[in-house]
């Protein structure tokens, strides 16, 4: 039993100190390996790698894949006009010489971009005094993320290199601090009511001319109609008067006669109508003071039905 023992105890040692020897390179990352401190290798392929155990030697990793550095300051920034601005960026960045990376900047990636976050809120500020707000805001933008990433590399790249690479620098909003963007949304707020309010007086003063036109063109067209309606009225009037007067032209004594009954025909169309009148003075009734009324033969002898019995001479 002691000798199997041993040899188990044997074979785990072994297996044991074979994977302390043992070590795999991710494609993503660089292998460092480190001899009593000092950096012997950096493993830039990745694949299955040997080494002495520790504390002969020991292995880290660093990632090679290209990062993204997110702006955390909010600190507002002076333009050229002493404007207070906020500025949010992002950086693109890589490892490219682990070796040099270890030295001058640290052990892991968040050292990196520690350091790579003040240079660039640095290179900001220098490049954002020397501009004005519009500039921020138009074309001239592409420029100023060229000049903070070309003032970046120059730090980067210096007498101590970093070991890395700056890949693209970009700017993701520019705005006012809070207190000065309340004033402009406020001043836009009230240039913009002034243009409704100048476009509802406009389409105001345009309906009410729309509208008096149309009433205008409403009385003229109703004149118009008035105007010929009275004048078919008078022509036929007058038509009316022509064959009325060349009718009762024929035969005078009929006509007064027929109107004198209209008139009583018009006067006693009620019952309740009453009229207080002196029969011996008044001509309403002269035809009934007359007794009769000398009629054309031709209409007596027809038995004319206009004519009311007893009325005839």
């Amino acid at each position: 039993m002691n000798r199997v023992g041993f040899i188990a105890s044997t074979v785990l040692v072994v297996l044991a100190l074979m994977s302390s020897m043992l070590f795999v390179v991710d494609q993503r990352q660089f292998g460092v390996l480190y001899a009593l401190g000092q950096i012997k290798e950096v493993i830039t392929e990745p694949g299955l790698n040997f080494k002495l155990p520790p504390p002969f030697q020991n292995v880290s990793y660093i990632d090679k894949r290209l990062l993204t550095l997110d702006s955390t300051d909010t600190e507002p920034m002076l333009t050229a006009e002493k404007q207070r601005v906020v500025i949010d960026w992002y950086v693109r960045w890589r490892i490219s010489e682990p070796t040099e990376y270890i030295r001058n900047v640290g052990l892991d990636e968040n050292a990196g971009a520690m350091q790579l976050n003040r240079v660039v809120r640095n290179a900001f500020q220098e490049e954002v005094n020397k501009r004005t707000v519009k500039e921020l805001l138009s074309l001239k933008r592409e420029d100023l993320m060229a000049d903070v990433k070309r003032e970046v590399l120059e730090t980067v790249r210096g007498a101590k290199p970093w070991g890395v690479d700056v890949v693209d620098v970009r700017i993701t909003r520019v705005d006012y601090v809070e207190a000065i963007t309340e004033s402009v949304y406020r001043r836009m707020e009230a240039e913009r009511k002034r243009v409704a309010n100048e476009l509802r007086s406009t389409g105001g003063a345009e309906g009410e001319k729309i509208r008096a036109d149309a009433d205008r063109q409403r009385e003229i067209t109703v004149a118009n109609a008035y105007r010929d309606a009275q004048k078919v009225k008078g022509e036929g009037d007058a038509e009316a008067a022509r064959i009325y007067a060349e009718s009762f032209g024929r035969d005078p004594q009929f006509a007064q006669f027929y109107r004198s009954l209209e008139a009583y025909k018009a006067s006693f169309s009620k019952k309740s109508d009453v009229m207080v009148l002196d029969p011996s003075s008044s001509d309403f009734f002269k035809v009934f003071r007359g007794g009769s009324v000398a009629l054309p033969l031709s209409r007596r002898a027809n038995n004319d039905p206009a004519v009311p019995r007893g009325i005839e001479r």
